[in-house]
């Protein structure tokens, strides 16, 4: 087969287009292909009417290496002079409007670029790297383009997550939305106010919001509000997370036991010393030896002991099923946290009371965050690759790149599905 024909056949070529030259530069390592389209009459872009040809103009684009030689398709594209919408560039079938590389190799950029970062990518494939961000931009832009308005429309997700994660340091955040169900971002934006998730919610008629059966989040009021000025039926849907309670829980269980340390070796007595971590450790994973040590430091440490007892014992209204045995268990908890004597305790057991119904909701439906706090970590992960991150815009473009599960296929080659996962 001649190089002509085989350039065809690679790069899927038909009638007008076609291959009219091949030149190797091994000096350069360079191939280049020059392709041309002769029809004197060709459809308008925009309205399909057939058109007369008004010219050509030269465009060049870079594609897959050919056995380690850098390949250029070069084509004088012709311009249709349309009554209607006037002078317009024809569409070339190997790559996207406006790109100067072909749609296969920005396809590969896309590929390396879910494993390694831009600056890697630029190096790998001697670009810049704006340029490599430019793809990047491009193709996050067609894979939300494509979930807003592909088949079937814009969707809300039936089980929600909402949390914020860290921009930079002081306290810059951004607000991520999140499929529960596919592990999927579907929203970013600036800040963590309650007008971020209205705005997000804003974008969809009221019986789509209807239907979302759970939305999962922290105890942020911002977050409650947008939710329960949005979502119909908010007060049976929203979901306050097991781990974020238990993080308080934890919290409280180690300022009581800081507090009697001190008290205990103003007494010469350092038994609770290095005991931190025991008394947040779940019980279910200590060995006998440990269980043992527990026990005697419950004997010595008599309010740490029961600042635990009343850390795991909340915990057990997650066995439950039905609201009404849950909301009974967490108001016995309340009950006796309350009158522990034990001041964080009291505070944990006065914020699960003011948020009761929420915590009821994820014990019924058996919801927790953490799809959302995977995708946190996952996004702390992407800043670390990063090196941290200037500019916002990028940020959250990187979130929607690796998190978003969008098609991020170039138009061209459209009916090629390209998720992540």
């Amino acid at each position: 087969m001649r190089s002509k024909e085989l350039y065809e056949e690679i790069l899927g070529l038909e009638r007008p287009w076609r291959v009219v030259g091949v030149e190797l530069d091994t000096d350069g390592r360079e191939v280049r292909v020059e392709i041309e389209n002769e029809q004197r009459r060709l459809p308008c872009p925009v309205c399909g009417v057939d058109c007369p040809r008004h010219d050509m103009r030269p465009r060049s684009w870079r594609h897959l290496d050919t056995c380690q030689f850098q390949t250029t398709l070069q084509a004088m594209v012709p311009r249709v002079k349309c009554l209607r919408h006037g002078v317009k560039q024809v569409p070339v079938p190997w790559a996207d409007r406006g790109s100067s590389f072909t749609a296969l190799f920005e396809m590969l950029v896309i590929a390396w670029l879910k494993e390694a970062s831009i600056k890697a990518v630029a190096e790998l494939f001697g670009l810049s790297w704006n340029v490599i961000d430019g793809i990047m931009k491009r193709a996050v832009r067609r894979g939300v383009k494509r979930q807003c308005f592909g088949e079937g429309g814009r969707q809300l997700p039936k089980h929600l997550g909402i949390d914020e994660t860290s921009f930079q340091k002081r306290h810059e955040y951004v607000t991520v939305v999140c499929d529960q169900e596919k592990g999927h971002v579907v929203h970013v934006a600036d800040g963590r106010s309650a007008a971020v998730v209205e705005e997000y919610l804003d974008g969809f008629e009221e019986p789509v919001r209807a239907e979302v059966e759970t939305v999962a989040m922290d105890m942020w009021q911002a977050y409650i509000s947008a939710v329960e000025s949005r979502i119909p039926g908010a007060e049976e849907k929203i979901c306050f997370d097991k781990f974020h309670l238990a993080q308080h829980l934890g919290n409280a269980v180690d300022k009581v036991r800081r507090e009697e340390h001190r008290r205990l070796t103003s007494q010469g007595d350092s038994t609770l010393k290095g005991s931190r971590y025991l008394w947040l450790k779940n019980p279910a994973n200590l060995t006998a030896d440990r269980l043992r040590e527990m026990e005697t430091l419950r004997r010595v440490a008599e309010k740490t002991g029961r600042a635990w007892a009343l850390k795991e014992t909340a915990m057990d209204a997650w066995r439950y099923r039905s609201r009404h045995w849950a909301r009974g268990a967490l108001l016995s908890w309340y009950s006796w946290a309350i009158r522990s004597r034990l001041e964080p305790m009291r505070g944990v057991a006065r914020m699960v009371k003011g948020h009761l119904e929420g915590l009821v909701n994820a014990i019924y439906h058996g919801v927790t965050n953490a799809r959302a706090e995977g995708i946190n970590s996952r996004i702390q992960w992407i800043k670390y690759t990063a090196r941290g991150f200037r500019n916002r815009e990028r940020f959250r473009r990187s979130i929607h790149f690796h998190l978003g599960g969008l098609n991020m296929a170039p138009e061209t080659l459209e009916p090629i599905t390209l998720h992540t996962t």
